[in-house]
């Protein structure tokens, strides 16, 4: 993917007459009423916090122009609503305009925002020098800096739960954490996080890492941290696929798990694509004749591809196409084009905001361990990325049953008939929550589905103690009959629930999770012994 690249631009948009007409007389009595208000002095402050500051109100040259703009804003994604063309085109065509509108924001210009102005001539031209200081390092890096990275360090202040690397081979290093309770649940939780990010978005501080939560809560928890692919490696790395992530990244880690805690069947619990990975591979395992996982937990995570929201605007067969012969056969998918990719799916959060603040005003963005993490990105070797691409964005062969096949064995989600926990926000505009919900229709076990409020990453980072935003779930501990078929309809039976959906989770968990045992004094086995303490170093290697 990259962004705003989009590789199959729509045909011309046919608007009705009578569906142009009505726009067009909307726009002229607004129009009209908005020119008449700032004659007479009375146009009204905005909330849109891009022309929200005291200087857009006080200016009423820069007033006019930004109701102006979102005036002609509202015009253009009218007449791309009205367009007669089909649903994947006028997407396209949504995505496009949403681009352009948010790229020509009046706020986005020195000669045009006067809150920059008003700050510029406050500072006697401070504001622009350090401005011109930030790019050019932001140039350096190659991508636009949302947070203060000389603020975090991982294992001092980020990632800092206690464990140690206790597995290693080319691909993942498998963290175990040690325990803070004086008993644990006999079965161990495995978390496969996804290999697009690094796994500490898991464990980011004390007080909103998922990690120590789990831990608090008598888990034995294991991680996987994902080797971080980077260029001029010669051990291949950059050639590994789809079906050496599952059997050398996610059954190895159950494989060692397993061995570790001398159990026969563990629990696990994927997030994002990493619960992709997490599924493919215990359909995979099913296939060999085992049985490693009893107890599966999926955060967010796509199974049934047929909706995925706005990506979709980047998946047609020339993409793929084009991305195969690139690096299909070796090579990377950087973690840059990555991250550029996801920050334009939001361009006035995590592009424009920044262009405004770190350039235009010459301010240092604030520290915010979630946006350091964010920066942190990881390549992906080609060959992984675009079987990915094809066989689940493009075709949605993942789902139907024995269509895939790694190393000869048919991949049938289906035969996964374990107890599952299945997550997802009600905003994720990256695994639409109604996808996510889809997963439960594949899955052939008793199912448990809650719903997250707020987006992909602050609906799953979400801490008991913050005592912030609310879920929805079935009263129910599982419905007599199993969750509906539609999302809706399982919606229209759920209430919603103040705060955070961990609890909820921690009891469904130890429900699945055996009886308690004295937890062990130390970390790994005789044959897995801590190679190094935790976080380890496949996840410091940065990106370039």
């Amino acid at each position: 993917m990259s962004a705003p690249f989009i590789s199959k631009w729509p045909a011309p948009a046919c608007v009705a007459p009578e569906k142009l007409a009505a726009i067009q007389a909307e726009f002229s009595r607004e129009w009209l009423q908005m020119t008449a208000s700032a004659q007479q002095g009375k146009l009204a402050p905005l909330s849109d916090r891009r022309f929200n500051a005291p200087a857009w109100s006080g200016s009423p040259v820069s007033l006019l122009m930004a109701h102006a703009y979102l005036l002609s804003a509202k015009a253009m994604n009218q007449m791309v609503d009205a367009a007669d063309i089909p649903e994947p085109v006028r997407n396209r065509l949504r995505f496009s305009v949403m681009q352009w509108t948010e790229a020509l924001s009046p706020a986005n210009f020195l000669a045009t925002n006067p809150d920059v102005q008003q700050a510029l001539i406050e500072s006697h031209g401070q504001t622009l020098s350090q401005g011109m200081q930030n790019l050019l390092e932001d140039l350096q890096k190659g991508r636009i800096s949302q947070t203060d990275e000389s603020r975090f360090e991982l294992g001092a202040n980020v990632a800092t739960s206690k464990g140690a690397v206790v597995f290693q081979n080319r691909l993942v290093q498998l963290i175990q954490y040690a325990p803070l309770t004086a008993t644990v649940h006999k079965k161990p939780l495995l978390i496969v996080p996804p290999c697009i990010n690094k796994y500490y978005i898991l464990d980011l501080q004390p007080e909103n890492s998922f990690v120590r939560y789990a831990v608090e809560q008598g888990f034995t928890v294991f991680m996987v941290s994902w080797r971080n692919p980077l260029p001029l490696e010669d051990d291949g790395i950059d050639a590994l696929g789809w079906g050496d992530y599952l059997q050398e990244g996610v059954l190895a880690s159950i494989d060692a798990v397993c061995d570790i805690t001398r159990q026969k069947q563990i629990n696990a619990l994927g997030f994002c694509v990493g619960g992709t990975l997490l599924a493919s591979a215990l359909a995979l395992a099913h296939a060999q004749g085992k049985r490693p996982v009893s107890g599966l937990t999926l955060l967010t995570t796509l199974l049934d591809f047929n909706d995925t929201g706005v990506l979709d605007v980047f998946v047609d067969e020339l993409h793929a196409s084009l991305r195969e012969s690139q690096i299909g056969q070796g090579g990377l998918m950087t973690a840059r084009e990555l991250g550029t990719t996801f920050s334009f799916l939001r361009p006035g959060e995590l592009v424009w905001n920044y262009v405004v603040g770190n350039y235009l005003k010459g301010k240092a963005p604030p520290a915010f361990d979630l946006l350091y993490w964010n920066a942190d990105g990881t390549n992906l070797p080609g060959p992984f990325f675009t079987w990915y691409f094809r066989n689940t964005y493009l075709e949605n062969n993942l789902k139907v049953p024995g269509r895939l096949h790694i190393g000869g064995h048919p991949i049938d989600l289906t035969t996964l008939d374990m107890p599952a926990y299945i997550y997802g926000s009600r905003e994720d505009h990256i695994v639409p929550w109604r996808s996510a919900y889809a997963s439960a229709n594949i899955l052939r076990g008793p199912a448990r589905f809650v719903l997250g409020a707020s987006g992909h990453i602050a609906g799953v980072i979400n801490p008991p103690s913050k005592q912030r935003r609310s879920y929805w779930k079935i009263d129910a501990k599982s419905p007599p009959d199993g969750l509906p078929a539609e999302p809706d309809a399982w919606f229209g039976g759920a209430s919603e629930h103040p705060g955070s959906w961990w609890p909820d989770w921690a009891a469904w968990q130890a429900a699945h999770a055996g009886p308690k045992v004295r937890a062990g004094k130390s970390l790994g086995n005789a044959r897995h012994v801590p190679l190094e303490e935790a976080p380890g170093s496949y996840v410091k290697a940065r990106a370039v």
